[in-house]
């Protein structure tokens, strides 16, 4: 091939995208409160994650560089030292990826166990709270927003399979936002092991998308299309009493509880923290808020913190 014919075929060959950065850990259970790191998508809520755990008694450091994590673990760790400590970190280059994984190799080295705290939100609602407070993307200064989100999504698509806990902020309002964190983050005792967190939904509205586990239930009978059943909540006696007197419904919870308790005890020993197990039906009104009750009293009688959440009871 010719000088020039080379030079014609790179010019046509077509660009592949870089995969985003892997950063690899082994897992760990965590020893209390202690280190946190908290890094998601920008708008996704991290500054409000932060002050909810300034408030629980975390010493909170925002942007610290990757490459100081582990001396600030350490510190953290000495006698004397703040204790409960939360890192805010965020993407600005390629840089962050390798500092990162050395600063997570590090820790691994130290035996110092930490927890990656990931914030994300849809793109439409990342969209939507830039334009309200009329900021640039740090990924697309000179570009639309929709593609800022887009990249940063990409690169940090990786940190976010090795996050501990995902929080999904999408339709959240601030307080809400504070209470999914105050939730996971509150002390417990050390022996609970594992926190469980249940949401109720529709899928009109949409799949949470911070689930671990999802659990459809619209193939039971439907109160909503009782008369005298529609317009009262889940939480209402008669739609419960309703739910749970169906033959289909207390077979298959009898299932979904031997099911859970076969896989909680293996969360555990993998040494993961957090929990999240999304029930939905049509509307999240009725069956949905039934099973979510019902799972968390099935794992509060095993010694499990579980805390609920009925995203959609109000709709």
């Amino acid at each position: 091939m010719s000088a020039p014919e080379r030079a014609e075929s790179k010019r046509q060959a077509p660009r592949v995208a870089k995969p985003p950065v892997t950063i690899g850990r082994t897992r760990r259970r965590p020893a209390g409160p202690g280190f946190t790191i908290i890094t998601g998508l920008s708008g996704a809520g991290r500054s409000e994650a932060a002050r909810c755990l300034e408030d629980l008694g975390y010493f909170v450091v925002d942007n610290l560089p990757p490459s100081l994590l582990a001396k600030m673990a350490e510190l953290a760790a000495k006698p004397g030292g703040p204790g409960k400590v939360a890192i805010v970190l965020d993407v600005r280059g390629g840089v962050f990826f390798g500092e990162l994984s050395k600063a997570l190799a590090e820790l691994e080295e130290l035996k110092i166990p930490y927890r990656i705290l990931y914030l994300e939100a849809s793109d439409q609602d990342l969209v939507n709270r830039y334009e309200a407070t009329r900021r640039r993307h740090p990924l697309a200064p000179a570009d639309r927003v929709v593609e800022g989100i887009r990249k940063e999504r990409l690169m940090m698509e990786s940190l976010r399979g090795e996050a501990d806990l995902i929080i999904d902020s999408s339709g959240l309002t601030p307080h809400d936002l504070r209470d999914r964190v105050r939730d996971a983050f509150a002390d417990t005792a050390p022996e609970a092991g594992l926190q469980i967190s249940i949401i109720s939904f529709g899928y009109k509205y949409g799949a949470p998308r911070d689930a671990d586990l999802v659990i459809d239930c619209r193939f039971l009978p439907n109160p909503h299309w009782v008369d005298e059943l529609r317009p009262l909540p889940g939480t209402d006696d008669r739609v419960r009493t309703y739910v749970r007197g169906q033959q289909t419904y207390r077979e298959f919870m009898r299932r979904l509880r031997s099911l859970l308790g076969f896989m909680t005890p293996g969360f555990v020993a993998e040494g993961k923290s957090y929990l999240t197990v999304a029930v939905g039906c049509t509307g999240g009104r009725h069956r949905s808020v039934v099973i979510a009750e019902d799972l968390a009293r099935f794992f509060r009688d095993k010694g499990l913190p579980a805390s609920v959440d009925h995203r959609d009871l109000d709709r």
